[in-house]
């Protein structure tokens, strides 16, 4: 199952394993099977602390867990974690063999609190990004805490089970058989819905704090760069974030970030996350922010948090990003998660043989609908203008696609469901007014992005597509405040140009701070 160079790897790692565990495999006579019981044989040979048993009676088969020797353990995978998943395998593997977490120990000790029983199972795919993030939390917490069970459950091997519940977007996460949530989750964020006082407790750590020389507010590319700049004049500095690593995290490949050829968002945003934290820079992870206060006769900048926290700095660069526009047509927030998608590498898979639609001719439409094409039944691009904006190649390559269907001047009016799932949509032909209906399973939505400043309305300039409002060096309007990243005038959404937007609204703000005194 595993070539020499794989196997070769994998068997250094398991050094590390210092407890001994078995796999208990349930298989049954289908080729899946027998490929995954190739796969866990070559486990199996690579560490003489690894036991394997095929006796196993799960009802999801192919599938196996893994049991500590004498320990209470339940973490169990059901279907092959290739692909995106292999590096959830890995670590599983070196957890319940004994090898020590990185989180931190605060985090450690808060999992081992928990009180109840949790009965996890998550929904993945293989092509999935954001999957093993909820995939490797869930598992730790398994290792850590014998009142978390987890099983990681592949759906496009268990289709049955994800037309049943209704699964129409991954990672979904189900607890005690109810929906706990969907899309990317770390450790955190799970701990954070789970214990309910860990946002009071947050927002009195916050609240306590001293003020900040630097409070950078985001943590995505801009704000990473903005803090590192910051930490290494020496000057206090925070970066309060909604999510570290912001839409990079969303993102599947990178092939333009210079110097680095090739890499995915979810491991650039773990480098970006490694990079600051070299730094002595306090980072307060899933702090959402309300509300800012410019500065009054104390020259400190109050930032407000959801959770009721306030954070004060004597400069403020922020750094909020953007998210995924919608379309806001009626059925659209009814349906999202059941058949209306952002993410086609995540839950293309999920669509098996279906019929869905790409809203938007860009190059991230285009090339959705490319994608989707070699999985899906038929594919239609609805394109709002008179042509469609990607790139001549990816515009040649979609089109000599037999499953393929292009409408441009074509603008969606409704999704439509039967309460449960998306069962179609309906657009309207911008030349003849005519309204057409689509019957399909899934919506694929690509149509640009929105900046996060609804919290700054009132305050900070925006412009009437709501981006901040920058100067050359970073400035807002308002002084000792900055922005910097997909969330300011700046133009070319670039991970890259972010970056160095940080940067220069970092070195601005310190340029401000010593000509303040």
């Amino acid at each position: 199952m595993l070539d020499a160079n794989l196997k070769t790897q994998l068997k250094a790692y398991l050094e590390k394993v210092t407890q001994p565990f078995e796999i208990v495999a349930s298989l049954d006579d289908g080729a899946k099977s027998q490929e995954m019981l190739g796969l866990l044989q070559d486990i199996a040979g690579l560490s003489d602390k690894i036991s394997l048993r095929t006796d196993g009676n799960d009802a999801r088969k192919p599938s196996f867990s893994l049991n500590r020797i004498n320990g209470n353990i339940s973490l169990t995978f059901a279907g092959l974690p290739m692909g995106h998943e292999f590096t959830s395998l890995v670590l599983a593997l070196l957890q319940v063999g004994g090898h020590p977490s990185k989180e931190s120990q605060d985090v450690i000790e808060q999992i081992k609190g928990l009180q109840g029983e949790f009965n996890f199972e998550t929904y993945f795919s293989l092509s999935c990004q954001n999957c093993p993030d909820v995939v490797q939390a869930l598992n730790l917490m398994a290792v850590l805490n014998p009142n978390i069970r987890h099983v990681a459950i592949d759906g496009a091997l268990f289709q049955d089970e994800v037309e049943a519940r209704q699964v129409m977007s991954v990672p979904s996460i189900y607890l005690n058989g109810e929906v706990f949530g969907q899309g990317r989750m770390d450790v955190a964020q799970i701990l954070a819905k789970l214990d309910t006082g860990a946002a009071s407790r947050a927002a009195d750590q916050m609240n306590a704090k001293d003020a900040f020389d630097v409070l950078v507010v985001g943590g995505g590319p801009a704000g990473a760069s903005a803090a590192v700049y910051a930490a290494r004049k020496g000057i206090r500095t925070g970066v309060a974030a909604e999510r570290f690593g912001g839409q990079v995290l969303d993102t599947m490949s990178i092939e333009n970030f210079i110097s680095v050829k090739e890499t995915e968002g979810p491991k650039l945003a773990r480098a970006l996350e490694e990079h600051v934290k070299q730094y002595d820079v306090d980072i307060m992870n899933l702090q959402r922010a309300s509300k800012l206060i410019p500065a009054g006769a104390d020259g400190l900048h109050t930032v407000e948090f959801e959770n009721g926290g306030r954070l004060q700095a004597k400069t403020v660069i922020l750094s909020t990003g953007a998210r995924w526009r919608e379309m806001n047509v009626p059925g659209e927030a009814e349906y999202k998660a059941k058949g209306v998608c952002f993410c086609p590498h995540c839950d293309g898979p999920l669509f098996k043989g279906k019929r869905v639609a790409v809203i938007g001719g860009g190059n991230s439409g285009v090339e959705a609908a490319i994608d989707l094409a070699g999985i899906v039944s038929h594919v239609t691009l609805l394109e709002f203008g008179e042509s469609m904006r990607a790139d001549a190649v990816l515009q040649a390559k979609v089109r000599s696609l037999p499953n393929v269907t292009i409408h441009t001047l074509a603008q969606t009016t409704e999704v439509l469901g039967d309460g449960q799932k998306v069962t179609g949509l309906v657009y309207k032909d911008r030349t003849t007014e005519q309204l057409h209906t689509v019957e399909l399973e899934g919506i694929f939505v690509q149509i640009g992005l929105l900046p996060n400043s609804d919290w700054l309305k009132g305050t900070v300039e925006l412009n009437r597509f709501g981006e901040i409002v920058v100067d050359a060096k970073g400035q807002t309007n308002i002084p000792g405040v900055f922005a910097a990243g997909d969330v300011t005038t700046v133009p070319y959404k670039q991970i890259v140009i972010a970056v160095g937007e940080g940067a220069k609204a970092s070195l601005s703000a310190f340029d401000h701070l010593i000509r303040q005194g």
